[in-house]
């Protein structure tokens, strides 16, 4: 019996499935662009809230310097991270729900999506809220496809997310 169970534990770690992080792959039929606007949304108000910092002048205290260098590390840090997550859900949306039709019907489907993912290197790799707002342009033009091939008419709503302003694509 000893045997078996020491023969048993050892083809377990031989062949024991290795951890892997997906969206689903099964595919799961769950699709909605909203995560990536919001995400794009998210690198706007960043954006918004790091020109809003006022830069501590050279009488500044070691805190009021010290507070501002933190303040723009984190809004830096959401911005990269939002802009990350945008790309990864508009690629889930490009690999995994996007199928041949839809590209018939849309044929600037792709240079759309490649626009975009470009779009959100350029938010992480600069402070600039035009980059962020064209990012969040591109997502919504993804989204108003995305909702057409749903058989829904897109239409923008003003978001209900404070200050940022700006507008989400849903269906009708």
């Amino acid at each position: 019996m000893f045997l078996i169970k020491n023969l048993s534990a050892r083809w377990g770690k031989m062949v024991s499935p290795a951890i892997v992080y997906a969206h689903c792959d099964i595919p799961c039929g769950i699709y909605d662009p909203h995560t990536a606007q919001i995400a794009a949304l998210t690198t706007v108000r960043m954006n918004q809230l790091i020109e809003a910092l006022e830069t501590p002048g050279a009488s500044a205290s070691a805190k009021e310097k010290s507070d501002y260098a933190h303040a723009i590390s984190r809004y830096t840090s959401v911005k990269e991270e939002h802009s990350e997550q945008c790309k990864s859900e508009l690629r889930i949306l490009w690999a995994d729900y996007f199928k041949p039709e839809h590209v018939e019907e849309y044929p600037e489907l792709h240079e759309k999506v490649f626009n975009a993912l470009k779009a959100a290197s350029k938010v992480r790799q600069t402070q600039d809220l035009n980059a962020s707002k064209d990012l969040l342009c591109a997502t919504q033009d993804i989204a108003e496809i995305f909702w057409k091939t749903k058989g829904s008419i897109p239409v923008k709503h003003s978001s209900r997310q404070g200050a940022v302003g700006e507008e989400l694509v849903y269906p009708s």
